[in-house]
């Protein structure tokens, strides 16, 4: 069974209200979508690894922020749109509801590349 961290238990805890509710939502749709992903704490941040990064998330003051690489953005570029975001994350605002199933399926797409370069990786050791 999935383990969460109590490192994450600590950051999700420090805030309040709304941004705690998104926070908490975002965490279970990721451990959903990448059960066999590793959580910790990284760049000071909700962190979900496999063979690399998977993706991180954060929250603020007026939104929570999900952290998919590049990768991640630039294959959901036409659907991001309506948020704000750069190369490497997407602002929710806390007074809008999640878009679950599009996180859902970010999570998905870095968590089938992380798998690839696993993959890729193993493969491309040369023999002794």
């Amino acid at each position: 069974m999935y383990k969460k961290s109590k490192e994450v238990d600590i950051y999700i805890n420090s805030f309040d209200g709304d941004v705690k509710a998104k926070l908490i939502e975002i965490r279970e749709l990721i451990i959903e979508n990448a059960p066999l992903s590793i959580e910790c704490i990284s760049y000071q941040m909700p962190t979900y690894k496999g063979n690399g990064p998977i993706v991180y998330f954060g929250g603020f003051k007026n939104h929570v922020s999900l952290f998919p690489t590049s990768n991640g953005i630039e294959a959901f570029e036409e659907e991001l749109k309506e948020y704000k975001h750069s190369k490497g994350t997407i602002q929710f605002p806390v007074s809008k509801p999640l878009p679950i199933d599009l996180i859902k399926r970010i999570v998905l797409f870095r968590v089938k590349e992380d798998s690839e370069k696993g993959a890729l990786g193993c493969n491309s050791k040369k023999k002794k």
